[in-house]
């Protein structure tokens, strides 16, 4: 699992107009998945379920 400042990056992340950050293959907006004893945020594309860790 890469970060999302990475994926950002790489171009496999990218923010639309309004900071949202979207799938690059499937260009749907990521879901965040909140791990309560868990370091972070999780950002999961629903379409083909990649995850990005964003940490701070």
């Amino acid at each position: 699992m890469d970060s999302v400042r990475k994926g950002l990056r790489s171009g496999d992340i990218e923010k639309d107009t309004y900071e949202r950050l979207n799938c690059a293959t499937c260009e749907v907006t990521l879901e965040t998945k909140n791990d309560p004893d868990a370091l972070g945020t999780v950002r999961r594309c629903p379409e083909c379920e990649s995850e990005w860790q964003r940490i701070g």
